[in-house]
This record gives C-alpha cells, sequence and structure tokens, in this order.
C-alpha cells in the first residue's frame, strides 16, 4: 500500500475556488471521513460539508470521486474544489494530516501516473511544459508533445533497432539454419538508413529546446547607439540605465518577452569600442561573447552619427537597425544590407521592427510537422543512439554487432521511459510544481 497524498493543484494564496487533490488507497477512506457521506458517484460532482474528525465544519464545497484505475494517476483519487482563502487551507491541510495522508513531493502526482503507466515520461514532461508555458508557441509545442508525437517517434525507432537485433539474433542462435542470404548487409544498411534519420533529426537548430527556454536575441551597436532604449522601449519599462554618458552599460542586462507569441530573452550588452577601462574592456568581452551565442541579434547604428564599426558582428542572423530615426535621416541600406529606421524614443518605425523580429523567429524555429526534441536528455538519447548505430558492423562479429543494437535500443528507449530510467526520475519530476 502506496502512501496516500494530497496536495494543492490550484495556485496558492487567496482565490474564489481552490482545487485539492488526494490519491492512494487512503483518498477514498479519507474523503468518506471529511463529508460523513457516502462517496459520490464516480466522475459526478457533488456538493459537500467538510468537517475534521473533531466535528469543527471546515468549508462548503463541491467533491468528485475517480476510482482506481480510472483517474490521473492510476489510483484512487479524489478532488476537493473549495474557497481559496488561507484559513480553509490551513484547516483541510491539519484535517488530512490527522486523517494519516501527507503533503505530496513535487511532481509526485504525474510520477505516479507514470509508474502506473498511465503516461510516458514524454508526456509527463509536457504537462510540466504546459504549466509553465508563457507563449503561444510554447503552449503548442506542450499540447503536441501531451498527444503523444515524441512517444511515438521514439518508440517507432525503439521497434526498428528491435527489429534488427532480432535478425542479428537468430544469424547467431541458427547460424547452422538456412539464414537467408545478404541477411548481414540487410541489417547494416537498415542500421545506417535509421542512423542517417536520427542525424536529420539532431540537425533541427534545437527548435524544441529553444521554444521551452527561451529565443536569445542580442542587442548590439557602439556606445549611444540607443541600445539601452531600445531594450526599454520593447519591455514597456525602465530594464536598463539609460544615460548620455558613454559606456553606462557594462553588463548583460536580460529581458524576458512575449515576442508575437514567441518566448524570447531580449539582451542589451555594453557598447563596442576599445574600451576606456578593465571594466568596460570585460564588458566588451561579454558582449562579444553574448553575440556569438545569440540566436538572433540585432545590430543598432546611430542614424545621426552612422558609426559602422558595428557591422564587423553583423552576420546572415542579424537584423540591422539605424536608432534615431527622428533627429535625422537614415540610409536604406548600409553595406549592402537592409536597414530599418526607428526612433526608440518616439516610437517611430518600433512596430515594423517587431515584425521583422518575429518573421526573423518564425523562419527559423518555426514548428514543423515532425515531433521535436525539447530537452537535453532526449537529444543525448538521440544522439547515444545514433552513435551506436555507426558503430555498428557485423564485420566485427555478431556478437558485437549485437551489443552496439542493445545499446541503440537501450538508450532510445530513455526517451519515453520504457527501460532503464529510475536514475532520471528524480531529476524530471523536481521540476514539477506541488500538485502536478
Amino acid at each position: 500500500m502506496t502512501a496516500t497524498i494530497y496536495a494543492l493543484a490550484s495556485a496558492a494564496g487567496r482565490a474564489g475556488v481552490a482545487v485539492w487533490r488526494l490519491s492512494g488507497d487512503g483518498a477514498g477512506p479519507a474523503l468518506a471521513a471529511l463529508t460523513g457521506r457516502p462517496l459520490p458517484a464516480p466522475r459526478r460532482a457533488m456538493r459537500v460539508r467538510l468537517a475534521d474528525p473533531s466535528g469543527d465544519v471546515i468549508d462548503d464545497g463541491l467533491a468528485l470521486w475517480f476510482p482506481a484505475p480510472q483517474s490521473f494517476t492510476g489510483e484512487d483519487v479524489a478532488e476537493l474544489h473549495l474557497h481559496g482563502g488561507r484559513a480553509v487551507a490551513q484547516a483541510l491541510a491539519e484535517a488530512l494530516g490527522r486523517l494519516g495522508l501527507r503533503p505530496a513531493e513535487p511532481g509526485e502526482f504525474t510520477r505516479r501516473a507514470f509508474l502506473n503507466g498511465k503516461m510516458d515520461l514524454t508526456r509527463a514532461e509536457a504537462i510540466a511544459d504546459l504549466v509553465d508555458a508563457e507563449t503561444a508557441a510554447q503552449r503548442r509545442q506542450a499540447l503536441r508533445q501531451m498527444d503523444g508525437g515524441l512517444a511515438r517517434l521514439a518508440d517507432s525507432w525503439r521497434e526498428r533497432v528491435v527489429g534488427l537485433l532480432a535478425w542479428l539474433e537468430a544469424e547467431i542462435d541458427f547460424a547452422d539454419e538456412d539464414i537467408p542470404a545478404g541477411l548481414m548487409d540487410q541489417v547494416a544498411g537498415a542500421a545506417a538508413a535509421l542512423a542517417g534519420e536520427l542525424a536529420g533529426h539532431l540537425a533541427d537548430n534545437r527548435r524544441g529546446e529553444r521554444l521551452r527556454d527561451g529565443i536569445h536575441i542580442a542587442i548590439l551597436g557602439a556606445p549611444n547607439a540607443g541600445k539601452s532604449s531600445l531594450l526599454n522601449r520593447l519591455a514597456g519599462r525602465d530594464a536598463a540605465i539609460v544615460s548620455a554618458q558613454a559606456g553606462t552599460t557594462r553588463d548583460v542586462i536580460e529581458v524576458h518577452l512575449d515576442l508575437g507569441g514567441w518566448p524570447v530573452v531580449l539582451a542589451d550588452t555594453a557598447g563596442l569600442r576599445d574600451a576606456a577601462c578593465d571594466v568596460e574592456a570585460e564588458g566588451v568581452r561579454r558582449a562579444l561573447a553574448r553575440a556569438e551565442a545569440a540566436d538572433l541579434k540585432l545590430a543598432v547604428l546611430d542614424g545621426a552619427t552612422l558609426d559602422l564599426a558595428t557591422l564587423a558582428v553583423i552576420d546572415d542572423a542579424t537584423l540591422v537597425v539605424a536608432n534615431k530615426a527622428d533627429i535625422g535621416a537614415c540610409p536604406d541600406r548600409v553595406a549592402g544590407r537592409p536597414v530599418l529606421a526607428v526612433s526608440a524614443r518616439t516610437g517611430q518605425g518600433i512596430d515594423a521592427m517587431v515584425r521583422a523580429l518575429e518573421d526573423r523567429v518564425a523562419a527559423r524555429f518555426a514548428v514543423t510537422s515532425a515531433p521535436m526534441l525539447t530537452r537535453v536528455r532526449h537529444r543525448a538519447a538521440v544522439e547515444e543512439c545514433r552513435e551506436a548505430l555507426a558503430r555498428f558492423d557485423p564485420r566485427a562479429g555478431a556478437e558485437l554487432a549485437a551489443e552496439d543494437l542493445r545499446l541503440a535500443a537501450r538508450a532510445i528507449g530513455r526517451i519515453t521511459g520504457r527501460i532503464e530510467v529510475d536514475d532520471i526520475l528524480d531529476v524530471i519530476f523536481r521540476e514539477f510544481c506541488i500538485g502536478k
């Protein structure tokens, strides 16, 4: 018998309605004890009055009953929809504790659902991603993964590896029998083809991971070009200090934005020039490092003076902007590249610049029809499988070749949790919020 757990599944604090979740063998007895009534009909809400074991009334609300195995966790589950006041929450928690229930750990409900076969690891991770989603693109990606697209793809890869292993095992176990000629060549060809397919998924510009964590855009330019003013304009607040004194920005300042539904981490950096001191030199170094690591760059020129030193960091992933368009004419092109004229002070041209950024982001990171790898562990598993398939060589001996296929199947199976996942469960589920 597993411990029966409980948690507030909705947000903590004062609210109109709070949802509590109970899971485990003791959920039914606890619900009956709190209400003094028989359990509700499965999956039908019933109005109840809750009281603690001493008879003190806690609240008046709704109760729902989900008997195992037809529940989220696969265990007996009860839900209570009560008023969202602190006093109600405290009284209910104390009553549940006296009835022998314990508070759930982060992600424990979803972990039990996985262990009870209600979902695979990719769907469990998608639940956490959906809870954390802040933009439309993140929401859509999480929902697609919850629908099982990545799980089905990973399972199909594993089935193909296992099928190749079965052919090879037949060669080993029945060497004296009539095995079709050229079987090893077929297995080797199929392994190479699958390795190539995995390589194609790995070369996806890390779209899935970037959508989860945010697409990084670095603002670069000479001192006083208006980088910090532009950051503040896009953020809608004074995130960075703006001063007429050159070199004010020394460190990288980050702002998280929803850019047309895309999650973006916008970084203001130190002005690019020959530094006047060691501190400014470090700021320039960090600016160049951020430019190197950024997914996209926003190069800001001073439209009034048109200092072209910034052009050294411009490449195909750069959108060129000429600021201060309100005080002077800006060129349409610089060094053969199109230039957007804007004014961070008045807002002139900002909407067009945002649309151009959105187009750049959409072009590079748009969700494709194929399921995407959304976490580092997914990518590591696929890479490990690809490497094992690339090593596969029947000429080295059937037993050694079979071991490479076993390693490949084991690696890809870790994506969904089909095999050997105990060592990663704690890492995955500790990222969850309480109540999921």
